[in-house]
């Protein structure tokens, strides 16, 4: 499998970012090249936490650096998610603008991390923007969860019509696929949240049973292992389930743990087998 360079967030504590997306890929076969938006001690949901997002230029030199190494022919894309800078944003467009200078085919997943239901937007309005107006028309891959679909849309999303809708609007903006995650919609059994896709082809629908947890980082593992699984030449309906699957039995094994950080290491096997598959319908 051809690595991917992800552009995230790293923590020292916990699993979100890069630290959510790299162990798992690899896990999976697929190597991984983290290039760091931000350091933070842990999640900043955590009281008292510590650190400081790095200049672009960090990640500017380090492209350079890969390119002055002749690898990045190898990369088969882009993988970015939090940010922490509206400048982060403009280096990643210029990472992607190198990657594709040396390799035309590569892909570019974008998880457009700005907010979430019940806490609304966490990232500066600049950030915000820069997802909406800049990161769109670029991206091959977008990983919105329900909050972000309604602000990179400006529409309030109530029925799965709605959200397929949304997604189509998406699409027209850029990006060849949008999957939607955390939907709960009109027609969504209480107890359970949804998940859609949409491409070229079609939209499809998986649903699982809303865990009585709130963890960190289930959107950035979410979007690693689409976008890997897409890659690997799967169709955007099988590489749905196989992330939703594989999403649920680690926030799963995370619940019966008692723990708030993503069970990533001790529930690892659900990554290449999960205990429970939940097909992705077509829509």
């Amino acid at each position: 499998m051809r690595p991917i360079l992800s552009i995230q967030s790293h923590v020292v504590y916990g699993h979100v970012g890069n630290d959510a997306a790299a162990f798992p890929l690899q896990r999976l076969g697929r190597e991984v090249w983290p290039l760091m938006s931000v350091q933070f001690s842990s999640h900043t949901g955590y009281p008292g936490w510590r650190g400081r997002a790095f200049d672009a230029s960090m990640i500017d030199e380090c492209v350079e650096g890969l390119q002055a190494i002749g690898v990045l022919p190898q990369c088969a894309g882009l993988l970015t998610g939090y940010l922490g800078r509206a400048e982060t944003g403009e280096a990643a467009l210029r990472a992607l603008a190198v990657l594709r200078a040396a390799n035309p085919e590569a892909a570019w997943c974008c998880d457009p991390v700005i907010g979430d239901v019940g806490r609304g937007s966490y990232v500066t309005p600049e950030v915000a923007r820069f997802f909406r107006d800049r990161a769109l028309p670029a991206a091959t891959i977008l990983t919105p969860n329900a909050f972000e679909l309604e602000w990179l849309t400006g529409v309030a999303v109530r029925t799965l019509e709605e959200a397929r809708q949304a997604v189509a609007a998406l699409r027209a903006r850029g990006p060849a696929i949008v999957a939607v995650t955390s939907l709960a919609l009109d027609e969504t059994p209480p107890e359970t949240i949804d998940i859609l896709a949409g491409d070229e082809t079609g939209f499809w629908l998986a649903r699982t049973p809303k865990l009585p947890i709130a963890v960190n980082g289930a959107g950035d593992l979410f979007a690693a292992l689409f976008f890997h699984h897409r890659l690997d030449a799967e169709s955007t309906q099988a590489a749905l389930s196989k992330a939703v699957s594989s999403v649920f039995g680690i926030v799963a094994a995370t619940l019966h743990a008692g723990r708030r950080e993503l069970a990533l290491v001790e529930a690892q096997e659900e990554l290449t087998g999960p205990s429970r598959v939940f097909r992705a319908l077509p829509f």
